[in-house]
C-alpha cells in the first residue's frame, strides 16, 4: 500500500501515540500529507522510515519539537484529562489518591509503589504531574526529581513530593533536586486537590457532593 493511500481504519487516540505516520502527523498539525512528506525529506522533521519500505515515521518527541519550531498548537497532542501519576509504597495510600482523583474528570490517574515502576510508567504515561512519596524503598525522593530534572522530555512535568518525616533541609533538598511544590501528610482533601489545580494550571475543581 502506498503511503498517500488514505487510511480508512478506526481513528485512534493521538493523545495517547508514540510514533506517528505522515498521514497522522498531518492531522495532528492540520496541513496536508504532502506538506508533512516533503519537511520529512527535506530533514526539517526528523523520523525514521520502516526498515523493508519507504513508509516514514515520526517519533512523538521529533513531532513536538517540529511543532514547537514552527509555532504549531499541541492541542492535538493533549488528553482532555491531565494525567497524574502517584508514587508510594503504602497500598491505603495510593487507594486514597484513586479515590480522590477518580471522583474528577479533570484527571486521570497512574499508581506506582517504586522508583522503579515510576520510571517505566513516567516513560510510557508520561504524566503531567507525579505526586511523590520522599520515603520509597528503592531511592530516594530527592534522586527521583533529579532524574526526571535530567531529561529535557519531561521539561514540563510537574513534581510534587509529599512526606510526614521530611526535615526541613530535606524539604530544601527536594526543591533543589526540582520538586515543585511540598506536602506533609497527614493532608485533607481539600488541600491535595487545590494544590494539584494550582500546579497543573486547573479550572476550580467540581464540586464533591
Amino acid at each position: 500500500m502506498d503511503e498517500n493511500t488514505p487510511d480508512t481504519s478506526p481513528p485512534e487516540d493521538l493523545s495517547q501515540k508514540r510514533v506517528f505516520t505522515t498521514g497522522e502527523a498531518a492531522e495532528v498539525c492540520r496541513v496536508s500529507q504532502q506538506t508533512i512528506i516533503r519537511c520529512f525529506d527535506a530533514g526539517r522533521l526528523t523520523g525514521f522510515r520502516v526498515p523493508g519500505s519507504k513508509f516514514r515515521r515520526i517519533p512523538r518527541e521529533d513531532l513536538i519539537r517540529f511543532m514547537k519550531a514552527n509555532n504549531i498548537p499541541l492541542d492535538a497532542l493533549e488528553s482532555p484529562r491531565r494525567r497524574v501519576l502517584v508514587v508510594d509504597d503504602d497500598p491505603a495510600v495510593i487507594q486514597m489518591y484513586q479515590d480522590a482523583f477518580g471522583r474528577d474528570p479533570r484527571l486521570e490517574i497512574r499508581a506506582a509503589a517504586s522508583a522503579y515502576d515510576a520510571g517505566i510508567l513516567t516513560e510510557s504515561f508520561r504524566p503531567a504531574l507525579i505526586i511523590l512519596d520522599y520515603m520509597l524503598p528503592d531511592l530516594s525522593g530527592a534522586a527521583v526529581c533529579s532524574r526526571v530534572r535530567g531529561d529535557p522530555r519531561y521539561a514540563d512535568m510537574k513534581i510534587l513530593c509529599v512526606s510526614g518525616v521530611a526535615k526541613p533541609e530535606e524539604i530544601k533538598s527536594l526543591v533543589a533536586a526540582g520538586a515543585d511544590a511540598f506536602l506533609k501528610k497527614p493532608f485533607d482533601f481539600t488541600t491535595l486537590m487545590d494544590k494539584v489545580t494550582e500546579l497543573l494550571a486547573l479550572n476550580a475543581p467540581p464540586r464533591q457532593d
